[in-house]
C-alpha cells in the first residue's frame, strides 16, 4: 500500500471513530440527519388500505383502461350445484362497434373473503361488435361462498 493511501485510510477510520454511533430514534440537533437503517418510531403503517380494494368487494372488476371502455357485465347468475360447489355465469358484453378480444377469470373466496386457492385460469373471449356472451365458472371445492370475476385485455 502506498503511504498516501495508508494515510487516507487511517484518516477515514479516525473520522468514523470520532463521529460515533447514534440510535435511530435519537434526536440530532444538526440540520442534516443520516439514518442508515430503519426510521424513528418503529414500523410503518400501511397506506391506501381501503383505496384500491375493489377486488375485495365487487363481483365484477375491469383490470385495464381499455377494457373499462369496451366491456360491461349486465347480469351475473350464481347458484350452488348439487354437490355444494359454487357455479357462476356472467354475461360479458362488448360496448364497441368492433370485434374485441379479452381474457376473463374468476377468483372464488370463502365466507370471510379470502381466496380458496381455487382461481380459474384466464379464458380468452372473442366478442363480435356489440355482442354478448355468457362465461361459466365452477369452483373446485365446497368452501367457496363468494367470487370476483376479473376481465383484462388479451395478451
Amino acid at each position: 500500500m502506498k503511504p498516501n493511501e495508508f494515510v487516507l485510510l487511517i484518516a477515514g477510520f479516525g473520522l468514523v471513530a470520532a463521529t460515533g454511533c447514534m440510535e435511530v430514534s435519537e434526536k440530532v440537533e444538526s440540520g442534516t440527519r443520516y439514518v442508515i437503517t430503519g426510521h424513528p418510531g418503529g414500523a410503518y403503517r400501511p397506506r391506501n388500505v381501503n383505496k384500491y380494494d375493489l377486488e375485495n368487494s365487487a363481483r365484477f372488476v375491469l383490470l385495464d383502461k381499455g377494457v373499462e371502455r369496451s366491456v360491461t357485465c349486465p347480469n351475473i347468475e350464481e347458484r350452488v350445484t348439487d354437490d355444494g360447489r359454487l357455479e357462476v355465469v356472467a354475461n360479458v358484453r362488448n360496448r364497441l362497434n368492433r370485434r374485441i378480444e379479452v381474457q376473463v377469470n374468476c377468483v372464488f373466496k370463502d365466507d370471510k373473503g379470502f381466496p380458496t386457492n381455487d382461481e380459474a385460469s384466464f379464458k380468452t373471449l372473442i366478442l363480435g361488435e356489440n355482442a354478448q356472451e355468457g362465461v361459466r365458472f365452477i369452483s373446485m371445492n365446497t368452501q367457496s361462498r363468494t367470487y370476483t370475476i376479473r376481465v383484462r385485455q388479451a395478451r
